[in-house]
């Protein structure tokens, strides 16, 4: 149990630190409204946690310890949507189609709302 969290730790923050890097160099390359950096690391996280599912899946020497170590910590780290992304295509392949609209629509609605609860909280409001 030790070694996974550190395995997991260890690629939090190697993601964490690529996540804040490439938003600052994605946001100096495309500047504009468009919040592009964090978009980018989105999508990219979607691949890259895609990519690494799939070798999982594929191969032997992808051991349980890599898994943890490049997608729960490594994209967890970079990017939350990665998971949840690659949770609902699970629930699609799974043909979990109630569980998967479900899913989507709450995170992303009570998602907002707790945003939008937090700074109301803090006085911020919108």
């Amino acid at each position: 149990m030790k070694t996974n969290i550190l395995l997991i730790a260890i690629g939090g923050l190697f993601g964490s630190v690529t996540r804040y890097l490439s938003v600052v160099y994605v946001t100096k390359l495309i500047p504009g409204q468009f919040p592009f950096g964090t978009f980018a690391v989105n999508v990219i996280g979607c691949l890259a946690i895609g990519i690494i599912y799939g070798l999982s899946l594929r191969y032997l020497w992808f051991t349980t310890e890599w898994r943890l170590l490049l997608a729960t910590g490594f994209c967890g780290g970079f990017t939350t949507f990665s998971a949840f992304a690659l949770e609902n295509i699970q629930l699609l392949q799974e043909a979990n189609y109630g569980t998967f609209a479900l899913y989507s629509i709450t995170s992303f609605t009570l998602g907002l709302g707790a945003v939008f609860a937090g700074l109301s909280l803090t006085k911020i409001g919108l």
